[in-house]
């Protein structure tokens, strides 16, 4: 196990991360903005290292900093929490190629499951059910058009890079298509770096489900049920129940096995989230979530199971022994 890790985020999260690493008995290494100077994590983590300025830009964004900070501590692995860094495939690699750790999925993991058009492909070739939709980009919104009106209305836009419900539309006629694409594919612009827009069928009075799941990097892999969360306000989460009241014994048993045949696809190794729409005793793959979710404590009240320490355990090169 590590002697000392560093954690590259802030607030509740470095806080959740400091919790466990002190029980087992390893040391934190925490990092803050000129903002955070008094912030609690930096006054519970074992050290406290200044990354300068006020924005994420120039503080928990600048992969150099952390990495400075990583080194002159003598940390030997690196925990993202979520937000920030946590599925920058650029940074997980760095780390990795500073001879530290990265507390999470491989990189390439990170890359596919982060294009929501790679990880449609890539689903399909693992038989996880799939929601009716492009396996390709939309070369523009009169492509698009092509495609919806094939599948029928109403469909949904969504941005190839996108999270957090932005670049997102729910189209329900022909004659809003174009406008909807313009403005998602423009927020999907500002708000990733990357305008690219699919459609898939929308489906209406659907939940949405989500399974963590956990695999080592010995090939084993396991799941913790799942969680419900089809009360949103903006494509965004607002409760979680664990278990479901709408999912049977038997399509849990079906979606933990689709879960991880996902997380097996593309080597992932950590903790992980796979999300679906599930209508009757049908599901679909929404996407992978490639971090731990600040829904994970829900999961962890019901099982009894420590999912930082699990990706410790796991980043270190233990076995899930389970």
């Amino acid at each position: 196990m590590f002697q000392r890790i560093l954690i590259a985020n802030r607030g509740e999260i470095a806080l959740r991360v400091i919790r466990t690493a002190r029980e087992q008995g390893v040391e934190t290494v925490a990092v803050y903005s000129d903002a955070d100077a008094c912030a609690l994590h930096t006054r519970l983590a074992d050290f406290a290292v200044s990354l300068g300025g006020h924005l994420p830009s120039e503080s928990y964004l600048d992969m150099d900093k952390i990495l400075d900070a990583a080194a002159k501590t003598g940390a030997e692995a690196i925990h993202p929490g979520y937000g920030f860094l946590a599925e920058n495939a650029v940074f997980a690699q760095r780390v990795k190629d500073a001879g530290l750790v990265w507390i999470g999925p491989p990189a390439d993991a990170i890359t596919q499951m982060g294009d929501k058009i790679v990880s449609r492909q890539i689903m399909q070739s693992a038989n996880v059910p799939m929601v009716p939709g492009m396996t390709e980009p939309a070369a523009d919104a009169a492509a698009a058009k092509v495609a919806a009106d094939e599948m029928g209305y109403p469909v949904m836009l969504k941005a190839a890079a996108g999270g957090g419900g932005k670049g997102i539309r729910i189209v329900h006629e022909a004659s809003e298509l174009t406008s909807a694409f313009k403005t998602a594919s423009g927020e999907a612009l500002a708000g990733f770096g990357d305008g690219r827009m699919y459609v898939e069928r929308y489906l209406v009075n659907t939940r949405h489900i989500e399974i963590q799941v956990m695999f080592d990097n010995h090939g084993h892999g396991v799941h913790f049920g799942e969680r419900e969360c089809s009360i949103q306000r903006r494509h965004q989460k607002l409760v979680e129940e664990c278990p479901s009241p709408v999912v049977s014994e038997k399509l849990r048993a079906e979606m933990g096995a689709a879960a991880l045949r996902a997380g097996a696809a593309v080597d992932y190794e950590g903790a992980g989230t796979v999300e679906f729409l599930v209508s009757g005793e049908e599901f679909f793959f929404l996407e992978m979530n490639t971090r731990l979710q600040v829904e994970h404590p829900v999961t962890e009240m019901v099982t009894g199971v420590d999912l930082v320490w699990e990706q410790l355990r796991v980043a270190a090169g233990q076995k899930l022994g389970y």
